[in-house]
């Protein structure tokens, strides 16, 4: 049976059988991984449970690609809502995106936004600006963030200021996942609190997700659970890799996270497979307590793949802005609201959520700070989709991209192109000679959006892969103004 494509830039999938079996999967879970707690109370507005992973290509997911192991909860999600297909990050590199998700503006309005990424010790994002947790706190929303934070550190920034209730996790751009620990300080908190538990991060982030989902399940307030895993973000180390932890942990170099020596195809399998079984949890729990109708479910990742990540039909991993660097999965599912076993090609981007469930929940954004994002919701329940123009600048190696409709402008360096990248996804045939106008088209249009943006800063943080971290990076050096780095 083929997929049927619709007039808006959509196609249902032929998966019933598959998704039989992935609802089967899940409910088996979810009669015998928790005890039966009292069931949710009906609401008016929608839970709201955004899952986010760290560094996880465009073709990691088995729904998206990926070919050697499966990722059955969350193809079940795709299974049951929208798959994206034209998903961007608002970066190559993960804190600058975090800015555009949680602000649903570029990154680059903000200073915070010009690190790429930020360290601990460098600015944060502003209290003062309104974000998804906060604009949905205002509308009656109990707000949570478990996981990863990276926009600041106490005592100026932090997840409690920027419109969570709650926050358990991590403050810095990753940790060793048994120890806790970068750069030989420990780095988990529960809030303000410094805090010290055993176990593998990732089944932590679950276990505490999980827990506030239960919690929350029979109060009348709605919802939102930000879910963010540090997986499949160095170090590799897999759930069953303590020893490699404590080898880690002996080591001088301030960089032993970054994991240069270490990691395998085979590691980095069970570190994404380990991340998509605590997905099913939470999907079993929302089941097992009657949430499913009234919760909004979203998976993404923060910007593309790095050593091991399959970003097919993508080239360029994270730090680039090549596709593969800035080209990431897309999920969202709401039942009875849109459809199931749908595949999108409306090009997205993460400052995209906010408008999107700020508008689910009924809730409004702040004039002051208009998003950038738009609204996706009449695309996701059958509108015909939109053209958008996109930009992104990197500062290093002089990076600037512009993608509007098929077309792209890149910038790498000195060196300029023009690709159609839904003909051409792996950008090998540089079409600026043979369409000089659409080049001039795509090329003003990124100069006038970055004369709208802060200017860049010389001396923010920034980094990319060379010939030293990755061979296949040959012949890459950073330039001369960029001070050497491992990207975080």
């Amino acid at each position: 049976m083929k997929s049927q494509r619709s007039p808006f830039g959509i196609r249902h999938e032929a998966c019933q059988q598959r998704r039989s079996l992935l609802l089967a999967s899940v409910a088996f879970a979810a009669a015998t991984w928790f005890p039966n707690p009292a069931r949710a109370v009906a609401r008016p507005q929608p839970n709201i449970v955004f899952i986010l992973a760290d560094d996880l290509g465009y073709a990691d997911l088995s729904c998206y690609g990926r070919r050697d192991y499966r990722t059955p909860a969350i193809d079940m999600l795709a299974a049951d809502g929208v798959r994206f297909t034209h998903g961007y990050a608002n970066s190559a590199v993960c804190s600058a995106t975090r800015v555009g998700l949680i602000t649903g503006r570029y990154q680059n309005r903000l200073a915070v936004g010009l690190e790429e990424p930020l360290v601990s010790a460098g600015p944060g994002l502003p209290p003062t600006h309104p974000t998804l947790p906060s604009l949905l706190r205002q509308a009656g929303y109990v707000t949570s963030l478990i996981g990863k934070w990276h926009l600041g550190a106490l005592p100026d920034f932090g997840p409690k200021q920027s419109g969570y209730d709650h926050f358990w996790g991590i403050r810095g751009g990753g940790v060793d996942y048994f120890t806790h620990r970068a750069k030989g300080a420990p780095d988990l908190w529960d809030n303000e609190q410094p805090v010290e538990q055993a176990g593998y991060l990732t089944n932590l982030i679950g276990d505490k997700a999980v827990a506030f989902i239960e919690r929350q399940a029979a109060s009348a307030r709605p919802f939102f659970a930000s879910v963010h895993f540090t997986a499949p973000h160095w170090p590799w180390e897999g759930p069953n890799d303590g020893v490699e932890a404590e080898r880690l942990s002996r080591s001088a170099s301030p960089t032993a996270l970054a994991h240069h020596d270490g990691g395998s195809l085979k590691t980095y399998a069970e570190m994404v497979t380990r991340m998509d079984h605590q997905v099913g949890r939470l999907l079993g729990v929302i089941k097992r307590l009657g949430l499913e109708d009234d919760t909004i479910i979203v998976f993404t990742s923060d910007n593309g793949g790095e050593r091991f990540s399959d970003t097919w039909p993508f080239s360029g991993k994270k730090t680039q802005l090549l596709e593969g660097g800035i080209r990431i999965p897309a999920i969202v599912r709401w039942p009875g609201k849109i459809p199931a076993g749908v595949v999108s090609d409306q090009v997205m981007i993460s400052m995209d959520w906010l408008p999107t469930l700020l508008a689910a929940a009924g809730a409004a954004h702040d004039p002051a700070y208009p998003p950038d994002g738009i609204n996706l919701l009449d695309i996701l329940t059958g509108q015909p989709a939109v053209q958008r123009t996109l930009c992104w600048r990197y500062l290093n190696m002089h990076q600037q991209a512009c993608r509007r409709g098929d077309w792209k402008y890149l910038k790498i360096l000195g060196n300029s192109f023009l690709f159609n990248v839904v003909a051409d996804p792996l950008e090998r045939a540089n079409l600026k000679g043979r369409y000089p106008d659409k080049y001039k088209e795509l090329k003003s249009a990124f100069d006038s959006w970055n004369a709208a943006m802060l200017p860049l800063n010389p001396d923010a943080r920034t980094g990319g892969f060379t010939g030293k971290d990755m061979a296949d990076q040959f012949g890459t050096v950073l330039p001369r103004n960029v001070p050497p780095s491992t990207p975080d």
